[in-house]
């Protein structure tokens, strides 16, 4: 009986750390974020554009966010409205601008509050889930989305 219970106890201890280790695999931490935001800003610094970098957990809560000096003020809130964007619509913004056009299927989705239509916003995946997203705002859309898939790129 002892060593029953003794090898359910150590399966039990098992399933435990591996349920464990892969909730934290899907949770994007600020440990995690950091050189997502150092990636995009890289590339910020290679084109000369200040750009303001945001990054969102799955829940949509800010994790980070970093305006380089010079940035314009408004990129604060656009680049958060990006990340967000991408995250509650689970597609780039940019792809959701394409949907958003009249006669397409989401036409009007613009008129939500927080919701952006234009590049910089990009769903994060682990594993197959999205764990959070990036945004970046601070120069003409293509920049945006430069920086914004550079920082994705430091994640993989």
């Amino acid at each position: 009986m002892r060593t029953v219970i003794a090898s359910l106890v150590m399966v039990l201890a098992v399933f435990c750390v591996s349920v464990s280790n892969a909730r934290a695999a899907e949770t994007l931490t600020l440990k995690k974020a950091l050189p997502l935001i150092a990636a995009a800003e890289k590339k910020a610094e290679e084109i000369g554009v200040p750009m303001v970098i945001t990054v969102l957990d799955s829940g949509g809560n800010m994790i980070a966010q970093h305006r380089m000096d010079d940035a314009l003020l408004v990129s604060v809130e656009i680049s958060a409205n990006k990340a967000y964007s991408a995250l509650a619509v689970k597609i780039p913004t940019d792809e959701l601008g394409k949907l958003a056009q009249p006669g397409k299927p989401l036409y009007g989705i613009q008129n939500c509050s927080r919701v952006i239509i234009f590049g910089g916003g990009f769903p994060i995946l682990a594993g197959g889930k999205i764990i959070g997203a990036i945004g970046v705002s601070g120069g003409s859309v293509e920049q945006d989305m430069d920086c914004a898939k550079a920082g994705l790129a430091a994640f993989k």
